[in-house]
């Protein structure tokens, strides 16, 4: 699927163009994902002609049985009639029954395969926005985009769409037999069933606007059910289960008014659709009836009317339920795209430059940097920033929370852009390196350790996928991890549950602290890698850590003091600035912010 998935990826600007909001048109933003299997898409449509001209056989079949078979003098004559018609019939029969299998084969493939690709296009386009595009957007929205979603467009495009082809086919070919044979008639009841149209218009752009609202309620539900669901020790630790159940309650309360709201708009369109269809059709059928007494036509021909009657009718109907389903398919289609629309601020440079080979760790510079958060635009988080850092150069970084602190990691990973300033790894600005290889030169240990749904060595192995088993465990070992694992039920192999439940929070740390060990980075940043950690653990972990150091750039933020007093320097920030520089040593003889936080945590008495 490697081509597919490239021609989809080249496609996607253009299906992320959609016409106007809410339209059935919206569906044209599937075009790319149908693009790669036009061939299934022909077979599919040539069965569905077949099957739906094989149904439209079939009142000619029984004109002649009622006027051949049923009106013959001679007995004998009429049993033969009567056997070779109804072999006849059963011929159609067996033909329609072979067509619609391969059509229903074809379709409902073509359902599932445009499904998973539109969820893996989707899933990883998702994957590759910035920290930016989750501040104004839910994970749980985005899973029920995922999932509900893309359940009804596969709904239409393994189901309803089909049907829609077939009975639009059946339609349009019993109404042509029915004007050639009652042209008059006919003329008549087409008229009536143009006035059946405009109201169906009207009702039909209500119907599409519900349906969006339908589903933005249901993922506003799952937003909710996904948030707690991630946070099921805070919802328990303060008893406030009845409080989420009842916010969860009137969420999905909330999407079943409207999606009852909904239906009862569309039940009002498919009655009204079918009463006046069906009207304006007996009143053809009753014309038909009147020409039969008159002797204008024959038995057999009033019989073949009934049938495409009833042909007509049913195709009808069925598109009337199919209309719906594109209405709501339509929706999801909107919701889908508007995902794919989504263009990350962070941007992968048009001609990318390679980073020079790190030797002996990264040099890091930050060169008048001032920096807002999206979500936070009048509140600088850096302001006018300039630090440099050598290659094998430890720095710590310290300050009250909001400092700053995090925010230049989030620059160095370009996980944002500075608007103002320069950001620059081994003297290349970082908007002008490819985002693959700018991260693959930097490990990280957040302070929010992640723990995978999979087994103590994937979770490690995570860091350098690549690497073998023995270059894992070393990695354990480095971090004092090993011992822990080892007495986990099945050791490595063990599964540490969703969000490592399993582990203490110091274990899972010390997962974190290996799976950065085995990437082997020349730039490593740990942000609190200490945090969880008891008084022995974090000995452990920082003779590992000091180890780890070694021969490469490290930056780290710490509240602790204890883990930052053996780097180069000591870098103080507060409130978005550099409000400080110097060793340990150096800022407590100094006084001054450092000073009051080492005397906060080592009973030390700062300098006056």
């Amino acid at each position: 699927m490697a081509d597919t998935a490239s021609t989809l990826h080249a496609a996607l600007p253009r299906a992320t163009q959609p016409p106007a909001k809410g339209s059935p048109r919206s569906l044209s933003g599937l075009l790319p994902f149908l693009r790669p299997y036009r061939g299934r898409i022909g077979l599919a449509l040539l069965f569905l002609v077949a099957a739906a001209a094989t149904t439209l056989v079939f009142p000619l079949a029984l004109k002649s049985l009622i006027d051949q078979g049923l009106v013959s003098a001679d007995p004998g004559q009429r049993v033969m009639a009567l056997r070779e018609h109804f072999l006849a019939l059963f011929a159609v029969g067996a033909a329609l029954g072979v067509f619609s299998a391969a059509r229903f084969y074809m379709v409902s493939w073509l359902g599932e395969r445009v499904t998973a690709d539109l969820r893996n296009a989707v899933y990883g386009h998702v994957l590759r926005q910035s920290p930016e595009f989750f501040e104004t957007t839910q994970t749980g929205e985005v899973l029920s985009r995922l999932t509900t979603d893309t359940t009804l467009v596969q709904t239409v495009v393994g189901s309803s769409l089909s049907m829609g082809l077939r009975n639009t086919v059946m339609g349009i070919g019993a109404l042509a037999m029915l004007v050639v044979t009652n042209p008059y008639v006919m003329t008549q009841v087409l008229g009536i069933l143009v006035l059946v149209v405009l109201p169906s218009l009207y009702f039909g752009r209500r119907v599409r606007r519900l349906s969006r609202a339908s589903q933005d309620r249901v993922a506003d539900s799952s937003a909710i059910a996904a948030e707690v669901l991630n946070a099921i020790p805070v919802v328990q630790g303060f008893v406030q289960e009845v409080r989420e159940s009842q916010r969860f309650g009137l969420a999905t309360e909330n999407a079943f008014d409207t999606a009852r709201k909904r239906t009862r708009v569309r039940a009002f369109l498919v009655a009204f659709i079918i009463s006046a269809t069906f009207g304006a059709l007996l009143w053809g059928l009753y014309q038909g009836t009147q020409a039969v007494v008159a002797g204008r036509i024959s038995a057999g021909h009033l019989g073949q009317t009934v049938v495409y009657v009833i042909i007509l009718v049913g195709s009808v109907a069925v598109l009337s339920e199919v209309y719906g389903d594109l209405l709501r398919a339509a929706g999801a289609t909107e919701r889908l795209m508007e995902l794919l629309a989504a263009r990350s601020p962070v941007a992968e440079p048009a001609a990318p430059r390679a980073l020079p080979a790190a030797h002996g760790g990264s040099s890091v510079s930050f060169e008048r940097v001032t920096f807002h958060y999206p979500s936070r635009p009048q509140l600088p988080a850096l302001r006018d920033i300039t630090l440099h850092v050598s290659p094998g150069e430890t720095v710590a970084l310290v300050g009250p929370s909001g400092a700053g602190k995090s925010t230049l990691f989030h620059l160095l990973l370009r996980f944002y852009d500075a608007r103002h300033g320069a950001v620059s790894v081994d003297g290349v600005p970082v908007r002008e390196v490819a985002l693959a290889e700018l991260r693959q030169r930097i490990g990280i240990v957040p302070q929010d350790s992640t723990i995978f749904s999979t087994s103590a060595m994937e979770n490690i192995r995570y860091g350098r996928p690549g690497a073998s088993d023995d270059e894992v465990i070393a990695a354990a070992r480095s971090a004092f991890a090993h011992d822990f694992i080892l007495a986990l039920p099945e050791g490595y192999a063990s599964f540490l549950g969703e969000r490592g439940v399993r582990l203490s929070g110091g274990q899972r740390q010390r997962i974190a602290i290996a799976r950065a060990m085995l990437k082997n980075p020349p730039l490593l940043l740990l942000d609190e890698a200490t945090s969880a950690l008891d008084a022995e653990s974090e000995r452990m972990v920082q003779a590992a850590l000091e180890a780890a150091m070694k021969d490469r750039t490290t930056l780290v933020i710490a509240h602790r003091l204890a883990t930052v007093q053996r780097a180069n320097r000591i870098v103080v920030l507060d409130q978005g600035r550099i409000v400080d520089t110097g060793t340990h040593a150096e800022l407590v003889a100094r006084g001054g912010l450092y000073a009051r936080l080492a005397a906060m945590q080592f009973d030390l008495q700062p300098a006056a």
